[in-house]
């Protein structure tokens, strides 16, 4: 199939044909000894074309000091090489958009508006990465990148319309063209464009515009492949979808991050209205166009708070357990301790040790007591309140805090933990299974009246209390009361 339809680019007469004018464009467009006289002359044949490449000259995309009024003064701003680029861009997709509005009838416009805006796209970028020497370039690769559908329509008129009907995005047309065809679009339309004899940066670009490159590039192609993500975002429904693909590719591609995408949307929007004027087509409606800088910047907002409450979630979990770290327990306690003497609220502090873990941990290695560590934090998580707060105290000791609540309370939680963990088997490998047990310190502070005036002190009471359910057999919860002591 892919073999048939590479042939018949060579001989099918339903395939788009090119204007004469582009014909001797790209006749000039390789030859070095092309002169301005010569390239003048011929886009003079064409006043529509003239006119449109004299507008451009003006146009804020070139910030032309003095007003260019003819030919000669706008191959002056824009350059030999410049203006035959220029001028291909026009006369194709003048060319192109008539014939092919009889073969895709209505998705015509919608076709041409996304190949415009990714042209206009292509071109930003190179602004943006600093290759000024090739911003026609850019645009006329993504202008020409998706040129391979045309070529699908004109070759497969009755099997290919569904498939373009039926893809969400483009990405799922060109697998979807592959399994039908053994060929997309992409190396399709670069073919196309080979036969048509197109400078080789042209098929290339479409060739490689789905191909995500080894490492982040400022080229030809990786503007072409990001330029589709940015029409995409422009034309379509689903903001907050395409903003994170138009993200997540940049930064792939191209090495760009959120505030520089942000950048090329604001001058995408500023520029899009002359690109329409130039090409005689509305892509957005005035309103809708003003939105989308307000949109992206709110989505970019919100993903760059998610992104600080990510990181703030990671900087104050532990890694293994999920639990909170030893860093936000200090803080959170110290805090919390100094609200409840404030507002003279009851306050139950828990430091829970696993009984026999270094035992364990020798005979069974590492990992496995990395997994009685997590199993433990999972069992009492499953018991404790939303308002209550667990940490990873350090190696296999947690600590609960539990605000606003009393003795009576806290002694209910605690005694509910410690018979979850008792009910963990942990297997550390297939021939055993280990039961898990652990021993909790309790204290509590503001309950009927104040015990301790620092928080330190109170830490060190529960401790106390947590030795002491280890000396007198393990697997329970100790309450502290004056009398517990440290072993001298």
């Amino acid at each position: 199939m892919k073999e048939n339809l590479l042939e018949q680019l060579q001989f099918c007469t339903n395939l788009p044909s090119l204007p004469s004018i582009a014909l001797r464009i790209i006749d000039l467009a390789g030859k070095a000894d092309t002169s301005l006289t010569q390239i003048n002359h011929y886009i003079s044949l064409d006043p529509a074309l003239a006119a449109k490449i004299i507008r451009t000259a003006n146009s804020p995309l070139y910030k032309s000091r003095y007003p260019v009024s003819n030919i000669s003064q706008a191959t002056n701003i824009l350059g030999t090489y410049g203006i035959i680029t220029i001028a291909l861009s026009f006369s194709l997709a003048d060319s192109l958009m008539r014939q092919s509005k009889e073969k895709l009838g209505v998705i015509n416009n919608n076709f041409w508006r996304r190949s415009i805006t990714s042209a206009l796209a292509s071109r930003t970028l190179g602004k943006r990465l600093g290759i000024n020497n090739i911003l026609d370039n850019l645009f006329l690769a993504g202008l020409l990148q998706d040129i391979g559908i045309l070529a699908f329509y004109a070759l497969m008129p009755e099997e290919y319309p569904p498939i373009f009907s039926q893809a969400k995005d483009h990405n799922t047309l060109l697998k979807a063209e592959q399994q039908a065809f053994g060929i997309g679009h992409d190396e399709l339309g670069a073919a196309l464009l080979e036969y048509w004899k197109f400078p080789v940066y042209a098929p290339v670009a479409c060739q490689n515009s789905h191909i995500a490159p080894h490492a982040p590039n400022a080229g030809i192609n990786e503007c072409v492949a990001v330029s589709g993500y940015i029409a995409d975002y422009f034309l379509s429904q689903n903001k907050k979808e395409q903003i994170d693909e138009l993200i997540y590719v940049a930064k792939i591609y191209l090495g760009l991050d959120e505030h520089a995408c942000l950048e090329v949307l604001e001058t995408m929007k500023n520029n899009l209205h002359h690109v329409e004027e130039l090409f005689e087509i509305t892509i957005m409606n005035p309103i809708h166009l003003n939105n989308i800088v307000t949109k992206a910047r709110e989505l970019l907002t919100m993903r760059t708070m998610i992104k600080v409450r990510e990181l703030e979630d990671k900087i104050q979990h532990d890694g293994l357990t999920s639990a909170h770290n030893r860093t936000y327990f200090d803080n959170t306690f110290r805090s919390k301790f100094q609200l409840s003497i404030q507002q003279g609220t009851p306050l139950s502090l828990a430091m829970i040790d696993i009984d026999n873990y270094k035992i364990f941990n020798d005979t069974y290695g590492h990992i496995a007591g990395d997994g009685v560590l997590v199993a433990v934090a999972k069992a009492i998580a499953s018991q404790i309140r939303q308002t209550d707060i667990l940490c990873r105290y350090g190696g296999d000791e947690f600590a609960l805090i539990l605000p606003g609540t009393a003795l009576h309370a806290a002694r209910h939680i605690l005694t509910r933990i410690v018979k979850s963990i008792a009910t963990i088997d942990y297997k550390p490998n297939e021939s055993n299974t280990i039961r898990i047990t652990a021993s909790i310190g309790l204290v509590t502070n503001m309950d009927q009246e104040k015990s301790f005036d620092l928080h330190s002190e109170m830490l060190e009471a529960a401790d106390k209390a947590l030795y002491t359910a280890k000396r007198e057999g393990r697997n329970r919860v100790i309450e502290w009361n004056p009398m517990l002591a440290f072993p001298s």
